[in-house]
């Protein structure tokens, strides 16, 4: 159905829009409303064919939604005010939604072709492009003194946004795009999935391919945009990431492929330095510095994880009731666990812990079958197998470096990253059929 296909790939595009929400029953994204249309269609879609088969993946990815469900459903015990039921109610929605999304998601990508498959993965990243690219804009029109939130946002949402603003240089202000993400860290987290799984497949791509020069450009003006953000935990997940991907493509790191790029980001950054050397040398500073208040919040929240297990151990405070807790304790409002790690142990304690563990290992595993697929694809001459692995290494590296950024953020509850988990679950299931590949954007030889 083509109004399934519509849902499906606008939720991936708009998966990482945070900002384009309105104030309705608390706060509807968009990527809500697309998610839900996209379940809706999909399920209307297989009632008219009268189709109850599953992969076994999707099974297995439905008894982990029902293990979280009553591992939330049990802490919801443990609340005791009104505000903490309500932050527990709209927690779940949100947790439904996505993780329903999830469980569709990858029934449906198991019966598209590989050509879909490269076309779901080009709108996450397009959609990712597009974010970083208003946040270019949202850069340049704070430093002429207009806000284009309020420009372009507020007709559509009726609320009110602005870029970050750092702090001040020499009477100047300092900003740090958010683009369309609530914050600046969110969005040099989020650029850490297209940096790494979009690498590989252009080191791997053919020379004379219509792709390598669009991709590398892309690659470029996102790391730039990476930078822009001045987000630490962004640079730290890449800089891990990026680690992963130099075992098993050490051959490449010294190839015009990686250094043409890499180059021309240096250029970039070396001319707007210079320009204003003072001033990137007092935001560099400061950046580096770790002794500040904002490393302290950080720090600070994890003091909390003994005190709530010594309380509840097995399943937390509950889910969503982290800032709930928090105001009671400091007296602060709006303020959440700035660590996904530290939500994750103080709202569902350790057997939410422990389900959410095993639900990494899980796509770990299914990484690793998607790699071990690349490897008998190339043992059989088949060429897909040059797209197939490294987007598998790219998968596994935006994996490792999104849990590393989030030990002091939280976007892995976000809804982007349960669309990456859609597309890496479903890789092998795609890929691995025993059929004839179909003709795919990546799949040939030539460009």
């Amino acid at each position: 159905m083509r109004t399934t296909r519509f849902f499906f790939l606008a939720t991936v595009f708009a998966v990482t829009f945070e900002k384009v929400h309105w104030a309705l029953a608390g706060s509807v994204s968009l990527a809500d409303i697309l998610a839900i249309g996209f379940l809706v269609a999909y399920l209307f879609e297989r009632l008219g064919r009268r189709d109850g088969r599953l992969p076994q993946t999707a099974l297995i990815v439905l008894g982990f939604l029902l293990s979280f469900l009553l591992v939330y459903l049990i802490g919801y015990f443990n609340l005791d005010t009104s505000e903490a039921v309500a932050q527990f109610g709209k927690g779940m929605v949100k947790f439904v939604i996505h993780f329903l999304f999830l469980f569709f998601g990858v029934a449906y990508l198991a019966q598209r072709s590989q050509r879909f498959y490269w076309q779901t993965l080009g709108f996450f990243a397009a959609g990712m492009v597009v974010n970083a690219a208003y946040g270019v804009l949202q850069l340049l029109a704070a430093r002429s003194g207009s806000n284009l939130d309020n420009a372009v946002l507020g007709p559509i949402t009726g609320g009110q946004s602005a870029i970050n603003i750092y702090g001040a240089v020499g009477g100047k202000n300092v900003y740090r795009p958010n683009a369309l993400t609530g914050d600046p860290n969110h969005l040099g987290i989020m650029l850490i999935m297209p940096l790494l799984v979009l690498t590989p497949l252009y080191l791997r791509l053919e020379r004379d391919h219509r792709l390598k020069v669009p991709l590398a450009l892309v690659l470029a003006f996102l790391l730039l945009v990476e930078l822009a953000t001045l987000s630490r935990s962004g640079l730290l997940g890449l800089g891990v990431g990026a680690l992963i991907l130099a075992i098993p493509y050490r051959r490449k790191l010294r190839t015009r492929e990686l250094l043409i790029p890499l180059s021309a980001v240096a250029a970039v950054l070396v001319v707007v330095v210079l320009s204003r050397l003072h001033y990137f040398e007092t935001i560099l500073r400061s950046r580096v510095k770790t002794g500040g208040s904002s490393t302290s919040a950080h720090f600070g929240v994890y003091d909390f994880v003994p005190k709530i297990l010594h309380s509840h151990p097995l399943f937390g405070l509950g889910l969503n009731n982290f800032s709930v807790y928090y105001q009671l304790v400091t007296g602060k409002t709006n303020w959440g666990p700035h660590s996904f790690y530290v939500a994750l142990l103080v709202e569902t304690g350790l057997v939410g812990t422990i389900v959410f563990v095993v639900f990494l290992v899980y796509l770990f595993r299914r990484l690793q079958v998607a790699r071990g697929l690349g490897r008998a694809l190339a043992a059989a001459g088949d060429p897909v197998s040059t797209r197939v692995r490294p987007v598998a290494w790219g998968m596994t590296a935006a994996l490792v470096g999104t849990m590393v950024a989030n030990v002091f953020y939280l976007t892995m509850s976000f809804y982007y990253f349960f669309v990456f988990a859609v597309l890496a679950l479903a890789l092998p299931l795609v890929f691995g059929r025993l059929r004839q590949p179909t003709a795919s954007t990546f799949a040939g030889t030539s460009g």
